[in-house]
């Protein structure tokens, strides 16, 4: 039987525990708080940087695709440069450095990880907001992805215990997502989907399957209902039928996205080894095909797309033709380039526009519900996540009618893309990040791959 000096030893133990967990969970939650802040501040400063661009090329047309030929080039030498680590969209560099584990080497030696510093992050930040100014068709989601992570990182390197460094880059990827885009569900889904690879693809389909089968036979056999009423408008069999066909065109128009950045950035092929060896010629030439994307889409190329995208959910546009083969091009030579700047909120764009499309051939589409599942299509299609692409537009449309449309669409534009791109956008990028990290600044790592 223990004495009583024994249990109370025992007790204040229990009690410093209870305090160091108490404490590290306040830490993360105050690095989130701060991860969330630096999301808010990269926000605004991208939307300050294409309100100039508005003003720069207003009256002045011939400005804009200027700025793009050189802007494309300048961005990618200046990241190259500065920090390799702040190419392209950053979350395949979140989900590669997830692999490393808890960031310490054999020895104990803390590891330091370019993919998810501050340096990388703050060099990230400028750039994008710099190609921005010259009218790059980027987005900031994927960037913020992967500041949230740097952050999260950064303030949390202290800790001893708790969550572990993958823990804490997951973490602070989906509220990335969920911070850029302002729809947590999202973020946790994007975590479990994309990040954590925790939800088997099979799993995924015949889970949205099921979804969408039981979702089809309780309207045709009972109707529309909603459990506590109707609070919105609904969506009828037109919307049904919408989804699966705009899933394939999206799906297909995605994929072919996917494989063409794919095969640009880490493919085995003379474009890729030709870009490898001339970089800055090739992001020139990049710069080249966004200019003449922007001519012909009479500037609907410029920027995130977020202003044309919400033109064309409230019916603005007669035809999404323009935006849809602008952004789609335009994005393309953007991505391809290398420069810091994410295609989520440019992938939004253009699915805009492809539904817009839709919905002026078929009339019987009713246009903001052919826009939205536009959207939800091709970004399904561009990253082959489903389920994050149905419930962002979920989040930010707020219509619980879509919710079994939209679920078939991205189920379908997903089939239809893998048919086109095997292998993952992001997966396939993130394979050429999954290597060891330099140590120390002393010994530097060359650039991977790209």
């Amino acid at each position: 039987m223990s004495s009583p000096l024994e249990a109370l030893g025992r007790q204040r133990k229990l009690v410093r525990l209870r305090a160091r967990r108490s404490m590290r969970t306040a830490a993360v939650v105050a690095a989130a708080v701060g991860a969330g802040a630096a999301a808010v501040g990269f926000a605004k400063l991208c939307d300050a940087a294409m309100g100039l661009h508005a003003r720069l090329i207003g009256g002045r047309a011939w400005l804009g695709p200027l700025l793009l030929v050189v802007g494309l080039p300048l961005c990618v030498a200046l990241m190259r440069r500065l920090a390799p680590a702040a190419a392209g969209s950053g979350i395949p560099q979140v989900i590669a450095a997830g692999e490393i584990g808890r960031g310490r080497d054999v020895g104990g030696e803390k590891i330091h990880d370019e993919r998810v510093s501050i340096r990388t992050a703050l060099v990230k930040v400028a750039l994008a907001a710099l190609l921005l100014v010259c009218g790059g068709s980027i987005g900031r989601e994927g960037p913020t992805v992967q500041v949230v992570a740097a952050v999260m990182v950064f303030l949390t390197g202290w800790l001893r215990g708790g969550p572990g460094r993958r823990t804490l880059l997951i973490a602070g990827g989906a509220a990335g997502v969920s911070a850029a885009f302002n729809t947590p569900i999202a973020g946790i889904v994007f975590a479990v989907e994309e990040l954590a690879r925790g939800f088997d693809k099979r799993a995924n389909t015949v889970v949205i399957l099921a979804v969408v089968s039981a979702g089809v036979a309780a309207y045709g056999l009972g109707g529309n209902y909603a459990y506590f009423g109707d609070m919105s408008g609904s969506a009828g069999w037109n919307a049904w039928i919408s989804a699966a066909l705009i899933g394939v065109v999206s799906g297909l128009m995605g994929g072919l996205f996917s494989r063409l950045m794919a095969a640009v950035l880490v493919g085995d092929n003379p474009v890729r080894r030709w870009k490898d060896a001339r970089p800055i010629l090739f992001a020139g030439l990049c710069g080249l095909v966004a200019a003449g994307a922007a001519v012909l889409s009479g500037g609907a190329s410029y920027g995130a797309g977020y202003a044309e995208a919400k033109s064309l959910l409230f019916g603005r546009f007669a035809s999404g033709w323009g935006l849809a083969a602008g952004k789609w091009l335009a994005t393309l030579a953007a991505a391809a380039s290398g420069a810091p700047g994410g295609i989520f909120a440019p992938s939004l764009a253009t699915g805009a526009g492809l539904g817009a499309l839709f919905a002026h051939i078929a009339p019987w589409a009713g246009g903001r519900e052919a826009v939205t599942l536009g959207m939800a299509g091709y970004l399904a299609g561009v990253v082959q996540a489903p389920l994050t692409s149905a419930v962002i537009l979920m989040e930010m449309t707020r219509d619980p009618g879509l919710v079994g449309p939209l679920l078939l669409c991205t189920l379908v534009a997903r089939r239809c893309s893998e048919a086109v791109a095997p292998v993952p956008l992001y997966h396939a990028l993130a394979r050429a990040w999954t290597r060891p990290r330099r140590r120390t600044a002393a010994h530097p790592a060359s650039e991977p791959e790209r």
